[in-house]
């Protein structure tokens, strides 16, 4: 195994390094939470947010440690940004952070320790892009996948989205796609645009969390519906007093971020309804 992973201080619950996820290729990563010896916890690969083109840890640190709260151990990705690393390079580096620590759950979260993968905005993007790459390569199995506001149709015409931009020509988030995406192609990729999926049998267990104001809040319900549709196992949840999401999740050392302990319980009963020892 290669990687720089060190020992926190007993005060601190994360440790920023790098790990190789291919020959001559490394990603930083900041990992939260420690398990107690003969412990088992669930083990998330989270994605920060940014609309594809910004954001960094600091900016998941929120989601991260709501997850880490919930009892999970948390692996933070730093995924390459666009313009300068469109899809699919932020897809496939998330892949390889997953295939990572699944290898290496059981030192990681304790032996059997379910994987998940997790993430805000464009980081909810990212992870159910990952979970499908995961799914078509039938490795690494995972218990769940954890979307809160994601960024998953670059149309931008929801009402959600018109109600929450009112009379702007300029939208972060259509800015961002155009970043990401560098052909009318990449939007038909269902890693991409993993609302244009044809095909959702086979992925895991799936949890939604929206704000009632939140601008992405009917693309994301619309994809948990098509997930049920599907016959897979979905929980939704839209909080009324989420204000300002997603944006709120997104800002480093803000304190509780909106509907934090709710957030945290819809976390903690997640994870108690898929956790199962790891094939």
């Amino acid at each position: 195994m290669s990687s720089t992973l060190t020992t926190p201080p007993p005060s601190s619950t994360c440790t920023d390094t790098t790990i190789e996820v291919a020959k001559g290729q490394e990603v930083a990563v900041r990992m939260y939470g420690r398990k107690k010896p003969k412990e088992t916890l669930p083990l998330v690969v989270h994605f920060h947010g940014g609309a594809f083109v910004a954001g960094d840890l600091d900016n998941g640190c929120t989601v991260a440690r709501l997850l880490e709260r919930a009892g999970a151990l948390v692996v933070s990705v730093a995924y390459p940004l666009s313009p300068d690393h469109p899809f699919p390079q932020p897809v496939d580096a998330g892949y390889l952070v997953l295939k990572w620590v699944h290898k290496h759950r059981t030192r990681l979260a304790g032996s059997g320790a379910a994987v998940y993968v997790a993430g805000e905005e464009a980081g909810g993007n990212l992870a159910a892009g990952v979970a499908l790459m995961a799914r078509d390569q039938s490795h690494p199995p995972l218990a769940g996948q954890i979307l809160l506001s994601p960024m998953l149709d670059p149309c931008g015409a929801t009402p959600s989205v018109r109600a929450a931009m009112g009379e702007s020509t300029a939208c972060k988030w259509a800015d961002g796609w155009l970043q990401f995406l560098r052909c009318t192609r990449d939007a038909e990729h269902p890693y991409a645009v993993p609302a244009m999926a044809q095909r959702l049998a086979g992925l895991p267990h799936t949890l939604v969390l929206v704000g009632d104001d939140d601008p992405m809040r009917d693309e994301a319900l619309a994809y948990a519906t098509r997930l049920q549709s599907a016959g897979l196992q979905v929980t939704q949840h839209v909080f009324a007093k989420a204000n300002q999401w997603p944006d709120a999740l997104l800002q480093p050392g803000s304190g509780e971020c909106p509907c934090a302990p709710e957030v945290q319980a819809q976390f903690s009963r997640f994870f108690e309804a898929t956790r199962c020892p790891a094939p």
